[in-house]
């Protein structure tokens, strides 16, 4: 397998990430490909003394003519260089870097030339100042392959903890109009195959969350529960197992979401919130429904720790062996059809 890492914001923790998980996998047999500044990767490296040797891809056409040659070495394709570095600062420049790395990395997967993109953080702000409206790595890569509605979804390998967002980044007073309004069917459909094919898993358990507090007691605090997502629950039931509406509180707090594969939440915070908790160091971010396979650390750029050797790589680490594990399982998926 060969990965690409894009670099993220050149402010942030992510050259430090990268650098690290590189160490911990260059004898892994698989081969790895930065997408950025070589001119951020060297002054990491140097600033932090890691041990990592460095070469710069001037080219995808470089890198197909490189093809396995050179492991223990990390490539870089530089593909934005900044007009300077400061560690632990928002600018337009980091955000633009950022953002061409994204773009780059992701190229390289739809080309073939890589068969994964792990992206390191980048900082909203930054990208918003450097003349972005997809600030985020899901609606940006969902723009950039036409897919108008990919899947956020995260996953502790540690914890056999996953975590599915119905919705995303989006203000709670639209919440229950964008819930009427989805494809609910088709959104848990899709979710229950990409288990299969990506996550191997042959018979996905799915639990879904109610979306009002108590899952609405029966009516009581409002009737998404009883108008869409129970009705949807029991149309699927007979294709493959999903339970729910489920009250988010009692759901996390008794531990039952150890009895499914998969938790799917109404929107950001209800998710996100008991998975950082339990998953903060080791989370995976997930992006489904893309042709490419993308994964990602799951935490910010880190700006308070950037360049003082103190960032840990464990979710960088584990966003890499879990893109890793998705890629080689749709290859089994292809090749079985």
């Amino acid at each position: 397998m060969r990965i690409v890492w894009s670099a993220g914001d050149p402010h942030g923790i992510g050259p430090e990430i990268i650098l690290k998980t590189f160490l911990k996998l260059k004898q892994s047999g698989h081969s790895f490909l930065v997408a950025g500044s070589y001119r951020v990767m060297d002054y990491y490296r140097k600033l932090l003394d890691l041990p990592v040797t460095l070469e710069m891809v001037d080219n995808a056409l470089a890198l197909e003519k490189r093809g396995s040659a050179g492991y223990g070495v990390l490539p870089v394709l530089s593909v934005a260089e900044p007009e300077s570095i400061v560690p632990g600062t928002i600018s337009a420049d980091a955000g633009r870097v950022a953002m061409e790395s994204i773009h780059a990395a992701a190229e390289l997967c739809r080309e073939g030339l890589c068969d994964a993109l792990v992206t390191a953080p980048i900082n909203k702000e930054a990208v918003a100042l450097a003349g972005y409206t997809e600030t985020g790595h899901t609606g940006f890569l969902g723009s950039m392959f036409g897919i108008p509605s990919p899947t956020m979804m995260f996953v502790d390998p540690v914890l056999n903890l996953m975590v599915a967002l119905a919705t995303i980044h989006e203000p709670l007073e639209k919440i229950p109009g964008l819930i009427r309004k989805m494809d609910l069917d088709a959104f848990l459909s899709a979710l229950a195959a990409s288990l299969k094919s990506d996550f191997g898993i042959a018979q996905p358990r799915i639990a879904v969350l109610g979306l009002n507090p108590h899952a609405s007691d029966g009516g009581v605090m409002g009737c998404e529960e009883q108008e869409i997502i129970r009705p949807c629950i029991e149309r699927l039931s007979s294709r493959f197992h999903v339970d729910g509406p489920f009250p988010a509180d009692g759901f996390f707090g008794a531990g039952s979401y150890k009895n499914y594969d998969i938790v799917v939440a109404m929107y950001h915070d209800q998710g996100l919130l008991p998975f950082k908790v339990l998953a903060f160091d080791t989370g995976v971010n997930v992006t489904l429904g893309l042709p490419i396979v993308r994964t990602s650390p799951d935490h910010g750029t880190g700006f308070d720790i950037s360049g003082k050797g103190v960032a840990s790589e464990r979710s960088c680490y584990e966003a890499t062996l879990l893109a890793i594990t998705i890629a080689r399982n749709r290859n089994k998926t292809v090749q079985q059809l």
